[in-house]
């Protein structure tokens, strides 16, 4: 009986560290039908997303977005337009949730996180495709 006590306790202690590590930041998670109704307004939106290309092409991704990845959000910053929205996307918004921090810390219109997967189970639907090849990208050359 000790033993189930124990192992409980523990999956709870386990849980509550993945929720607080999933909510680090202030920064709100948007709903499905709040990032829908962002992407309505493609003009005043910027869907930053900073999952690996592979994760990306494995899981799926919105429909327009610039993929920056976690590690290299802070030496790109010069190049984000800080005339829209930003939603930052991560698979389940703990990335997206440092780099909404990052940004909001520079200055930048954070409406708010996603996590592609929660979006996704919610009803949304991503997009796949694949990375191209360095073959494909070398033969586009002039």
């Amino acid at each position: 009986m000790k033993t189930v006590g124990f192992m409980v306790m523990v999956a709870a202690i386990a849980t509550l560290s993945a929720v607080v590590e999933g909510q680090a930041s202030g920064t709100k998670v948007l709903t499905r039908a709040e990032i829908d109704a962002l992407l309505a307004q493609p003009a005043s939106v910027l869907v930053i997303d900073v999952r690996r290309p592979d994760e990306i092409a494995s899981i799926g991704g919105f429909p327009v977005y610039l993929n920056i990845q976690a590690g290299d959000l802070e030496k790109r910053l010069a190049f984000i337009p800080k005339d829209r929205a930003i939603i930052a996307v991560s698979n389940h918004s703990t990335r997206s949730g440092r780099a909404a921090d990052l940004l909001l810390k520079n200055g930048f219109n954070v409406a708010g996180v996603a996590g592609a997967q929660d979006y996704e189970a919610a009803g949304g639907a991503l997009v796949k495709s694949a990375p191209r090849s360095a073959a494909t990208a070398e033969s586009r050359k002039p």
